[in-house]
Formats: C-alpha cells, sequence, structure tokens
C-alpha cells in the first residue's frame, strides 16, 4: 500500500496533495494537516484568493506553499531569464530565511528551484541566482524592489504572489512597497495575505489586491497560545539588569530569549549579561545578515542559551525548545506582545513569558491585557526594594597604565633591543608620498578636503543615478 493510498483519508492526499510532493511533505514530517492547512490549500489548488488570519506559528508556510509547489510541478522546468514564477513576500530577513529552508524541505526531488532575496547580504550573489529564472522567490520589499527597479528582476510572468504577516510591514512602512511590487506581477495572478490582525490599512490592503477572496481565520485574532504561562515583575529600569540576572540563573531558564525594544537597548542588555557573567547573542537591524544568521544559529544549536532581540525577531524564529521568553521592556505596539511571547509554547510545548515593567509601563501593560483579554498575574514586585548601587570607582594607579600598542615594551626598549629602526613614528601619514594635507588639484582627488576648499573651476556637478525608477523615488535604506 502506498504513502498515497493510505493519506488519502485522512492527510494531506484528501486535501489536494499528490506524488512527489507528499511523498516530501511527510518526509518532512507533515503528517497530519492543521487547521489553517486544511481550510486554505483546497481554496488555493481550485484558484482562489486567500486572506488566511492566523497567530504565528499555526502552519502557514505549508499552507501557500504546498498549492503553489503542486502547481508549479505540473508545469514543468522551462522558465524564462530574470523571472521568478511565485513570489513570497515576508518583512524580516529571519522570516524569509525560513519561509524558504521550509520550501525546500517541502519540494525535495521535485526539481524546483528557489531563490532569497533580502538586504544585509551580497546582491551580486542574489542576481546571478535569479539570472536563469527562478521557480519560487522568497524576498524582503526593500532588495526586491531595488532589484526589479535596476533591471535585475522582472514579474511580469509571476503568477503566485503571497504576502505573509502583513500587519508586521505595515508596522515596518513596506506596505506602498508591496502595492507597487504587486502591480508589477502577472494581472492575472493568484495571490494570497496572511496576518496574525486585522487593521483598517490591511483589510483595504486586501480589498485592492485580492479578488473575491476566502477568508480563513483560524483562531482569535491578537490571541496567545494556551500553553504559555505569562506573569508579570515590576522592577524600576534601573532594577531590571539585577532581576534579569537573578532570573537567568535559574537552571530552568534552559533556552531564553529577551526582548529589547531599541537595538541600543538590546546591545546594552548583552553588554550587562556579559559583565554579569552570562554568554549571551544578539540580533536587531543594524547586524549585518551574516551575524544575524549566526547568533540565530548558535541559538538553535544550543551553544548560546540565551538571545537578546528586537522585534525584528518577534517574527520569523521557529527554534524548537525555547522555554522562557523575557520582555525586558513592554513593546510600543501591543500586538508585538503575542508575536514575542510566541516564541515559546509552540507545537504544544509547554512555554513560559515574563514581562518586566517599570511604573513608566502601565500604560503599555493595559494595552497588552486588552489585546489578550487577560489580566496578567503579578510574578514578583521590586518597586519597595532600593535601586542598586553602582559598583565603587576603583582609582587607577600608574602600574595599571598598558600602552595602546604596546607589544614588547615601550618604543625605546624594543630599538635598544634590537628592534628596527623608527621610520618615521609619530609624525603624519604619508598619503601617495606625500605627507598630509599637501595634495594640491593636479593630484588625484580623494574624499577627505580642508575646511573651506572648493571644487576645481569647471568641475562637473555629480547628477546620481540616471537609470529609469521603478514606482518613484528610490526608497531609504532599510533593516530588513
Amino acid at each position: 500500500m502506498t504513502i498515497e493510498t493510505t493519506a488519502e483519508l485522512t492527510g494531506f492526499a484528501k486535501l489536494g496533495i499528490s506524488g512527489q510532493l507528499l511523498k516530501a511533505t511527510h518526509g518532512a514530517g507533515f503528517t497530519e494537516p492543521k487547521p489553517i492547512q486544511e481550510q486554505a490549500i483546497p481554496a488555493q489548488l481550485e484558484g482562489r484568493d486567500i486572506l488566511g488570519i492566523a497567530q504565528t506559528g499555526s502552519g502557514k508556510t505549508a499552507a501557500f506553499a504546498l498549492p503553489i509547489l503542486s502547481r508549479i510541478i505540473a508545469l514543468g522546468t522551462k522558465r524564462r531569464p530574470k523571472t521568478a514564477r511565485a513570489l513570497i513576500l515576508a518583512p524580516t530577513r529571519e522570516l524569509a530565511v525560513q519561509i524558504e529552508d521550509t520550501i525546500k524541505l517541502l519540494a525535495k526531488g521535485a526539481h524546483v528551484s528557489t531563490a532569497l532575496v533580502l538586504g544585509g547580504v551580497s546582491r551580486f550573489s542574489q542576481v546571478k541566482k535569479i539570472g536563469p529564472g527562478v521557480d519560487v522567490l522568497v524576498a524582503t520589499p526593500g532588495r526586491l524592489t531595488d532589484l526589479v527597479r535596476e533591471g535585475d528582476l522582472n514579474l511580469a510572468d509571476t503568477k503566485w504572489l503571497v504576502l505573509d504577516e502583513g500587519d508586521r510591514m505595515l508596522d515596518m512602512g513596506f506596505i506602498n512597497d508591496v502595492k507597487r511590487i504587486a502591480k508589477a506581477t502577472a494581472p492575472d495572478r493568484q495571490t494570497a495575505l496572511f496576518s496574525a490582525t486585522m487593521p483598517d490599512e490591511i483589510a483595504d490592503l486586501a480589498k485592492g489586491l485580492l479578488k473575491n477572496p476566502v477568508r480563513v481565520e483560524v483562531a482569535p485574532q491578537s490571541t496567545a497560545a494556551a500553553e504559555i504561562v505569562q506573569g508579570v515583575v515590576f522592577a524600576r529600569t534601573k532594577q531590571k539588569r539585577q532581576v534579569l540576572s537573578k532570573m537567568l540563573a535559574d537552571e530552568k531558564m534552559r533556552s531564553v530569549i529577551v526582548f529589547a525594544r531599541t537595538k541600543h537597548g538590546a546591545d546594552r542588555v548583552v553588554r550587562d549579561l556579559e559583565r554579569d557573567g552570562f554568554n549571551a547573542a544578539v540580533i536587531h537591524g543594524n547586524k549585518s545578515q551574516n551575524a544575524r544568521q549566526k547568533a540565530l544559529n548558535e541559538f538553535r544549536a544550543g551553544s548560546v542559551r540565551i538571545l537578546v532581540a528586537t522585534d525584528i525577531a518577534a517574527r520569523g524564529i521557529d527554534v524548537p525548545g525555547i522555554s522562557h521568553v523575557v520582555n525586558f521592556d513592554l513593546p510600543d505596539e501591543a500586538e508585538s506582545y503575542v508575536h514575542r511571547i510566541g516564541r515559546t509554547g509552540r507545537n504544544g510545548q509547554d512555554g513560559v513569558a515574563v514581562t518586566l515593567v517599570d511604573p513608566s509601563e502601565n500604560a503599555k501593560l493595559r494595552q497588552v491585557e486588552r489585546i489578550i483579554r487577560t489580566k496578567l498575574p503579578v510574578i514578583a514586585d521590586h518597586l519597595d526594594s532600593p535601586d542598586p548601587q553602582p559598583a565603587p570607582h576603583q582609582p587607577r594607579t600608574d602600574g595599571d597604565f598598558q600602552p595602546a600598542n604596546d607589544r614588547n615594551g615601550p618604543r625605546e626598549a624594543r630599538q635598544h633591543e634590537g628592534g628596527k629602526p623608527n621610520n618615521g613614528f609619530g609624525k603624519k601619514k604619508r598619503f601617495g608620498g606625500k605627507p598630509a594635507g599637501t595634495r594640491s588639484f593636479g593630484d588625484k582627488p580623494f574624499a577627505g578636503k580642508p575646511n573651506g576648499e572648493r571644487k576645481p573651476e569647471g568641475a562637473k556637478p555629480f547628477k546620481g543615478n540616471n537609470k529609469r525608477r521603478f514606482g518613484g523615488k528610490r526608497p531609504a535604506a532599510r533593516a530588513a
């Protein structure tokens, strides 16, 4: 008896998935469809647009990927250069990487080509990958807009468009880019939009992009998984470092994500943790994609048990076995709280979410409680305790001083011991054979000009890039 025959009664075959795709789906551990998959897959296979509302971790990726892969496999492998048959937009790099990994897993053995387009990594390698044309392109809106504008990608053949985490794209300011990208795709495309919440702006976007969509909603908007135990610890901002360190000393906190509100705040938390003897990694928008991926891989492998992050990681991190989420700061958007704590308690496992609340954050706490329709219990209250005192300053003695460039002792000692003579050490650096500051207009220009220096007469002004714009002006640089 084949897998297909066995699965016809209850598995993915009943939803319309078959052949090599069904085999790869079972091989990836997808045996029983989740509620959102049961509702979305048949409708998409019929060619219907989808408006999906589901909390993070509900199985959305397989819900939109399996129908698209099924249709693409039926088309064969012939593709036009610089095109993509299907386009999946994600708001963050981490979520884009996770989506592509899942698609590769589901399409194993089916000869489906994928490519990843996102900021923070080499643009050249991405252009090279999509040059022959790809079946499925997963991208963040910022870098994708740049490639389309420069003519490195043509979306005219894109017949499937997926917008994942639509409300997060709205928060990050990507909605106008999304509209321009959608306009560049095939007019007869099939579109799916998934969002954890449905603010008015996302509802308006859905009306403009979707044609008579099937609405799929598998959980109440902005609710957390029942498996997550939530609680509040009241502590002033100056107390939070000490409170967090005492919490992390508990061995039960075996795998922890600590969320900070800002990038600089996340860096500060990491520095404080390291001073307190903890090994922690950090990811936020100012980190390169390679650095972010390295930190995430170390956390996933267990070599680092504490990951400090901003809300860029509130979605798109699917690391099994995260035991605790700690909100060092409450988020500006109450909905982000749900996505933060959704990193734990996944796939039916237990999880704990603890939020440190300064009195100035009480209004944010009330907004969170309205969103989750629950009053969070108070685990501890440190407001009556005094703030921790800073460590006493230790005056520096002469014996503590070490020269910044001291490798083998003082400069004079190195010369007396047979070191190389001091060839101009301490003099001004020379540039192109001349001391700094002595170059004339006759020499080649360089970036640093003395104050008050003007361009030579007759110099032409720089006019910038005259290539044709894609949908208007070039957008500002983005973190994603």
